[in-house]
């Protein structure tokens, strides 16, 4: 997703400073900005100190920049097959890497935007699905997926602790399941999207996990980086958590049934056990969204997985 902004930011004429170790990206998203006059990246771990503007002795320093205007913490592993393998590293970038991204936007005085995400609702019963953003969430505080979903609730905090003490202006969006080109895929990730499209492809058995009635909202990428963008440029937003995804409610069978449709596979559905604190419905309530932000998205499932085959088609052998 972060390459995404990227390429809308420096289409725009911004100057874009890409903080990254690609635990959770690739090199490939954004090789093609290299040589791009407005755009820079540098190699670094948020959870770890960076300065901008001055040398700091015992951390990271970045002398050269000393203007920043507006910092995005979108960075986190978000794979549930890697809550299990990566949980320090996810702790740490959504509290140490929330604290760093903070500590940057307020020494600089700039605009704040921290991409939060759906998992803080955890498993809401259905008197609040769709989930409005004034539901305070069923999480387990100590369950497998509780790297993420409490690090982020934890992240929320952050900022509105900055918000308090240090009064900057800070934006806060809640993602859906996003999905599109560039995003990441293999059987270590665990993402439903592209790993039934690439299952398909390769017309290899397509995994669901319990019987597949489990909902998700499923976001294409354009719309999800239109909402953010939105989001951060509308003042009435500042201080308010907003839902940014899709609310049309999917299951996960009817999921992998139109991509075996759309891919014209031959590929069978097996069934596996559903893991611990699998949330059985997702869907966003999108109110705020839309009358705060004018925003809503356009691009519905069928034609955001069309697109997103394409591009399968041409990065799998």
């Amino acid at each position: 997703m972060g390459s995404w902004v990227c390429d809308v930011l420096t289409a725009q004429g911004a100057h874009v400073i890409c903080v990254d170790n690609f635990s959770s990206g690739k090199w490939n998203n954004i090789k093609h900005l290299n040589n791009h006059p407005h755009f820079r990246y540098i190699g670094h771990d948020i959870a770890t100190p960076i300065y901008f503007g001055k040398t700091h002795p015992h951390a990271f320093s970045v002398p050269d920049i000393d203007r920043i205007d507006i910092v995005m913490h979108m960075a986190s592993r978000a794979s549930p097959f890697e809550f299990e393998k990566h949980p320090i590293s996810i702790l740490k970038s959504n509290t140490m890497g929330t604290f760093n991204a903070l500590g940057i936007a307020n020494l600089h005085n700039a605009d704040f935007i921290y991409t939060s995400t759906s998992e803080v609702y955890g498993n809401p019963p259905n008197e609040f699905v769709p989930t409005p953003e004034d539901y305070f969430g069923n999480v387990n505080p100590i369950g497998p997926r509780s790297c993420y979903d409490e690090s982020k609730r934890a992240g929320e905090a952050f900022v509105m602790a900055y918000i308090l003490e240090h009064q900057i202006n800070a934006w806060v969006v809640r993602i859906f399941n996003t999905y599109g080109p560039r995003i990441r895929w293999g059987k270590t990730f665990g993402r439903v999207v592209p790993n039934f499209i690439h299952q398909a492809l390769k017309n290899e058995e397509i995994t669901i996990f319990g019987d597949g009635e489990q909902t998700r909202s499923y976001t294409y990428i354009v719309d999800e980086i239109e909402g953010i963008l939105t989001d951060i440029a509308t003042p009435q937003a500042k201080g308010t958590v907003i839902n940014i995804g899709n609310n049309i409610e999917v299951s996960v069978l009817e999921l992998a049934e139109l991509v075996i449709e759309l891919t014209n596979s031959n590929s069978k559905i097996v069934h596996h056990p559903m893991p611990i604190d699998d949330p059985v419905r997702r869907q966003p309530a999108l109110k705020r969204a839309n009358e705060i932000l004018k925003w809503q998205p356009t691009i519905q499932l069928k034609e955001g997985l069309k697109r997103t085959i394409e591009w399968f088609k041409t990065i799998i052998n």
